[in-house]
């Protein structure tokens, strides 16, 4: 086997209907370099770590399993599985999504190994619902490569980033993530840090699919969770913003958070609970009691409510 220049981290966990494709489609990657495949497998209770198994078998030169007696978690089986790795650059690779360009990795590597200065690039990706619906990620017309960008919303899709592996092991001595339980992610603080530290680069081209499943953390049914995640998410952002920043954002982060919050439950819980939010909110942050749009998802909750309460004919 060709020396090893980049390790696909693919964590995964009961993804037995998934995890084929997304190890069929690195290894059809085209590259004038060695790759790796290091599957952090956490004790899945489906066929997924014997699907990885048979693999294993097949391709024993670029794959191996990192795995353990016990379920240890995402963020635990996420480090273990990048502590793992041998090459220079990493790739991520859930094991519900999969590469769809043949030469991701060998274009990303290359412009890496041109400007050493980046630290981690990314693609465009394409989403995918389990209806088979699909929209392409980032929707802006361009795509960000700047830290305020990254604070504002993160255009990295974990499927599409490739970063140099030293990096990615400073960012952990530096952050210390597993310090944190109130992140819900961590793929935002990452690329947060490599976007603060180094420069990030975007190559505009959809090289992966990311599969948007309904009870996936970032995409859960639950309105209550989808909320957590998404403050989770602005948290982060301010974290950073403050350190990195001069907490430049501070205002429109905590408005955004402070809106996403309200627009959800506009349409879902009780009226108590969304008062409950905006109070809590204003005590934290008192110039949100200026912020009109609170007020208007309010009357918006009401008129709501009222409108599935009356009799249809």
């Amino acid at each position: 086997m060709r020396e090893v220049v980049l390790s696909v981290i693919m964590t995964t966990y009961n993804h037995e209907r998934y995890i084929a494709e997304a190890i069929e489609s690195v290894l059809r990657q085209q590259t004038s370099f060695g790759v790796e495949i290091v599957v952090g497998e956490d004790c899945s209770t489906d066929r997924t770590m014997a699907i990885v198994r048979d693999y294993e078998r097949i391709y024993p030169d670029c794959i191996r399993i990192i795995t353990s007696e016990e379920n240890v978690g995402w963020r635990k089986n996420y480090r273990r599985t990048i502590a793992a790795a041998r090459g220079k650059y990493i790739a991520l690779l859930d094991g519900d999504d999969y590469f769809i360009h043949r030469k991701k990795l060998q274009m990303q590597v290359e412009l890496l190994d041109e400007n050493p200065d980046v630290g981690m690039c990314y693609t465009r990706s394409e989403r995918r619902d389990e209806e088979g619906g699909m929209t392409l990620y980032p929707e802006s017309e361009e795509c960000p490569t700047t830290f305020e960008a990254m604070l504002r919303r993160n255009p990295a899709e974990n499927c599409t980033v490739v970063a140099r592996r030293e990096l990615v092991e400073q960012y952990y001595a530096e952050v210390r993530p597993d310090e944190h339980p109130e992140w819900l992610t961590d793929d935002l603080p990452m690329w947060l840090w490599f976007a603060a530290n180094s420069r990030y680069m975007a190559i505009d081209c959809p090289t992966a699919v990311h599969r948007v499943l309904k009870h996936s953390v970032s995409h859960d049914e639950d309105y209550r969770r989808r909320i957590a995640f998404v403050d989770s998410l602005t948290d982060i952002s301010l974290w950073y913003d403050e350190r990195y920043n001069n907490s430049k954002l501070s205002d429109e982060l905590r408005h955004t958070k402070h809106n996403t919050a309200l627009w959800v439950l506009s349409y879902n819980g009780s009226v108590g609970e969304y008062i409950a939010r905006w109070r809590r909110d204003v005590k934290a942050y008192r110039p949100l009691i200026k912020n009109a749009a609170s007020y208007g998802l309010f009357a918006k909750k009401i008129i709501w409510r009222m409108w599935h309460k009356t009799p249809k004919q």
